[in-house]
């Protein structure tokens, strides 16, 4: 939805966000995305992360 009122937005303006071109049969191909290979940066931040919540749960769970 736009911000500006009926009032406020010029005649050429659409309320639309996408034009009919933009999603219909005649829309272009997205760009595909390709999967590359993890850096070790990453890998270690996420084992990092995996770690520390396997932690939380464990001495939350564990007192009961």
């Amino acid at each position: 939805m736009s911000a500006l009122s009926d009032d406020e937005r010029d005649d050429d303006e659409s309320p639309w966000r996408f034009g009919v071109d933009e999603v219909g049969e005649d829309a272009p191909e997205p760009e595909t995305i390709d999967p590359e290979t993890p850096e070790a940066e990453n890998v270690v931040f996420v084992l990092l992360g995996v770690a520390l919540s396997a932690l939380i749960f464990y001495a939350a769970f564990g007192s009961l």
